[in-house]
C-alpha cells in the first residue's frame, strides 16, 4: 500500500469515527444550514450544556466545525473545506474513473 494512501485512510477513519455519533452527525447537518450559536443548538437537543460542549469540542478538535465569539455567544459553522474534502474522499470509493488502490494489487497470483 502506498504511504500517502495509508495516511489518507487513517485520516478518513478518524473523521468517520467522529461523525459516527448520531448527535454529532445531526449537529453537522444543522450547521449545514448556516452559522448557529450554542444556545440554538442546545434548544434543538434534549441533552445538557456540558454534553453539547463535549460534542462541539470533539468536532472542533477534528476541524469539522469552526467557532467564533460574538459577544458572550459562541457561534459555530461548518468547516466547509474539511467537509468537502471528506465527501470527495468518500465519493472515490464508488468511482471507477480515478486512479484506484486496486491498481497496486497483483490479481490472480494466489
Amino acid at each position: 500500500m502506498k504511504e500517502e494512501n495509508k495516511v489518507s485512510y487513517q485520516t478518513l477513519s478518524q473523521y468517520l469515527k467522529v461523525i459516527a455519533d448520531s448527535n454529532r452527525l445531526e449537529i453537522l447537518d444543522l450547521l449545514s444550514c448556516g452559522e448557529l450559536c450554542a444556545c440554538d443548538l442546545l434548544e434543538h437537543f434534549e441533552f445538557s450544556q456540558p454534553t453539547l460542549s463535549h460534542h462541539m469540542k470533539t468536532l472542533r478538535d477534528n476541524n469539522l466545525i469552526l467557532m467564533r465569539k460574538d459577544g458572550n455567544k459562541n457561534m459555530y459553522r461548518l468547516n466547509t473545506e474539511v467537509i468537502n474534502n471528506l465527501t470527495d474522499r468518500l465519493s472515490l470509493l464508488s468511482s471507477d474513473t480515478v486512479p484506484c488502490i486496486c491498481e497496486d494489487i497483483r490479481k490472480g497470483t494466489c
